[in-house]
């Protein structure tokens, strides 16, 4: 684990910063939407699911839900209010699922906090058969959200999707956020 100085994991100044669920929540079901992309997909993975906002999203669409999240004091909340729902406790880059478990791996507001984001995207497409989806905050200047040097550039979520061996990435722009589409390569 690296020294607390270079650790990337976010988890808010709540007297200064609005939290990120309460922000998605302006656009939880278009993110969903967008994820699913009308396709059948049936198997989703929620990976940082904390409170189990869009964990509770995918499964009001009659979804098979797992989720995973570091802090188990979320997890227990979203246990409580998700009991049909698997919620475990782990971290992005070390998916504690088998290869090939899921149709979609959904990151929620995850991939800045990590210490090893293309581990986590090597992660999602070992577990993933039709697609990876990154929502991310833009590298811009913004009173909310993460610390401006958390934030993900576009160049290098791009660039670690093709490490990983995940192609068709596409970016789409929302109001307070980015939807990264990917699809693992044969």
């Amino acid at each position: 684990m690296p020294s607390e100085s270079h650790d990337r994991r976010f988890h808010g100044d709540a007297d200064r910063l609005r939290a990120p669920e309460r922000i998605a929540l302006l656009e939880v079901d278009r993110v969903v939407d967008l994820s699913l992309g009308g396709e059948g997909l049936t198997r989703v993975l929620d990976v940082g699911s904390g409170t189990g906002v869009f964990a509770e999203a995918f499964f009001a669409r009659g979804l098979e839900v797992s989720a995973i999240d570091a802090n188990p004091a979320l997890l227990e909340m979203a246990r409580t209010r998700l009991p049909s729902v698997e919620f475990k406790t782990g971290q992005a880059e070390a998916l504690p699922f088998p290869d090939d478990s899921f149709d979609l791996t959904f990151f929620g507001h995850v991939l800045h906090e990590t210490d090893n984001p293309l581990g986590a995207l090597r992660e999602a497409r070992r577990v993933s058969t039709a697609r990876i989806v990154v929502l991310e905050w833009p590298y811009v200047e913004e009173d909310q959200g993460p610390p401006l040097e958390h934030r993900l550039e576009p160049a290098s979520v791009f660039e670690w999707a093709t490490q990983a061996g995940l192609v068709q990435v596409e970016r789409l722009r929302l109001t307070h956020m980015d939807l990264y589409r990917m699809v693992p390569s044969g």
